[in-house]
């Protein structure tokens, strides 16, 4: 199976939203072993805490647990070389200066970067993905949520398979 790491929009869509935050928890029962949190993400909803509650909220609910089961990762030393040579080529394609860019847009290359670095699929429902993807190859992102075969399923496929080349 591979390994997922959600977005900052998929964790803020769960708080504000019953449904969303139903659709997390069932694709967390499923994947909760394979799916690790960004210290870009970290970042982005730390910074998002309005309240000290909210705060100690993702502290004990979100950052602790990742954190005790060692499926945090980052940015290494390179992605950031690399963040700014992407940054710069922007800037000489479009004649936009880092200055005048989302403020988003650095995280959005760090994390798609570390993703690939870790070999980690991102979950994200931010299309701007799709225009860093010819900067970062080998780079994988989905929509939320991605459909997840069953052991039932993958195994009925493999016996088929093997049929197949007899």
């Amino acid at each position: 199976m591979p390994r997922y790491t959600l977005d900052t929009n998929v964790y803020i869509d769960a708080f504000n939203h019953p449904q969303e935050e139903a659709a997390l928890d069932s694709f967390l029962a499923r994947t909760a072993p394979h799916v690790h949190l960004s210290a870009v993400v970290m970042q982005e909803l730390g910074a998002g805490a309005r309240t000290t509650a909210q705060a100690h909220v993702l502290q004990s609910d979100i950052f602790a647990p990742f954190a005790r089961r060692r499926r945090t990762f980052g940015p290494s030393v390179d992605a950031f070389k690399t963040c700014g040579e992407i940054l710069a080529h922007l800037w000489r394609r479009d004649g936009v200066p880092y200055a005048k860019r989302r403020r988003s847009l650095v995280n959005d290359i760090l994390l798609a970067l570390s993703c690939r670095e870790h070999g980690i699929v991102l979950v994200t429902k931010d299309g701007d993905f799709d225009t860093l993807r010819p900067f970062i190859r080998g780079f994988s992102h989905l929509r939320p949520w991605p459909p997840l075969a069953t052991r039932l399923e993958r195994g009925l496929r493999a016996q088929r398979s093997r049929r197949q080349r007899r």
